[in-house]
């Protein structure tokens, strides 16, 4: 049995995360987290409920914790994965906005054997519409991306479009220009450019998490888009994630490194 601690638990992410261990067989909830709403009862989906704690350190004392989960705000996350991981507790992060740089520090800071696993995405179709752009990408290498999501996400762009901006960097040969950046009447109206990658940001309610990937050639266009309409889509590749950090060690970032594997 996988004992598993969810930081940020009462949050939209973390009350999906609390729901799915409790429906595995080979997991469970040990502990859920988040000072904000300490004493919160989250429906664990069986009839049961968990009730929130305020201290990481104080859940991963008491309990056997194998795994923490954590979905709350870049603000929060460091500090999370400082905590448990010095504890030799392995983490699955979904919080973005986060350095790489920052998450290698603290893989290697870690006790030998610990894995930290950080995907910009959980929902496998995600990961294949990357993995799609990059082999667009060498074919096609006029590219943009335009991701949509939630009006309460914190960061932007987001996780997913960097990724996929760096995958369609590494694809294609060489990066053509942007056009018209100098001729912007509004400054950003043309995006942000990451890995010479023209990148869009919409947020807005209603939205959960989507993104497309535009690729234009002689006399024609493609486009890759992936939509997550609902946060289930997210746990299959959450519940992966949890059964497959305690046989690695180090920093992963990505879900593809896990898949068919």
């Amino acid at each position: 049995m996988i004992e598993v601690v969810v930081s940020g638990a009462a949050g939209r992410m973390g009350a999906e995360v609390v729901r799915a261990v409790a429906a595995a067989e080979d997991m469970r909830v040990a502990a859920a987290v988040d000072p904000a709403n300490a004493g919160r009862a989250i429906d664990d989906g069986s009839g049961s409920t968990v009730t929130c704690e305020p201290d990481l350190a104080a859940a991963l004392r008491r309990t056997s914790a194998d795994v923490m989960v954590d979905f709350t705000h870049p603000a929060a996350v460091e500090a999370n994965l400082e905590i448990a991981l010095s504890a030799g507790v392995d983490a699955v992060v979904g919080t973005t906005g986060i350095p790489i740089e920052t998450l290698q520090r603290l893989a290697d800071d870690a006790p030998a054997g610990t894995c930290l696993f950080m995907a910009p995405n959980f929902a496998i179709g995600a990961v294949l519409m990357m993995r799609f752009a990059a082999e667009a990408a060498r074919y096609l290498p006029h590219a943009e991306v335009i991701e949509l999501h939630h009006d309460r996400k914190a960061d932007a762009p987001s996780g997913t479009a960097l990724r996929t901006a760096g995958l369609i960097a590494e694809a294609r040969a060489e990066a053509p220009v942007v056009p018209w950046r100098e001729s912007e009447l509004a400054e950003g109206a043309r995006g942000a450019l990451v890995d010479d990658v023209a990148v869009h940001s919409v947020r807005l309610p209603g939205l959960v998490a989507h993104q497309e990937v535009l690729f234009g050639g002689q006399g024609q266009t493609l486009t890759i888009r992936h939509d997550s309409i609902d946060r289930t889509s997210f746990m299959p590749g959450v519940v992966l994630a949890i059964r497959e950090v305690g046989t690695r060690s180090g920093l992963i970032v990505g879900l593809e490194h896990l898949m068919g594997e």
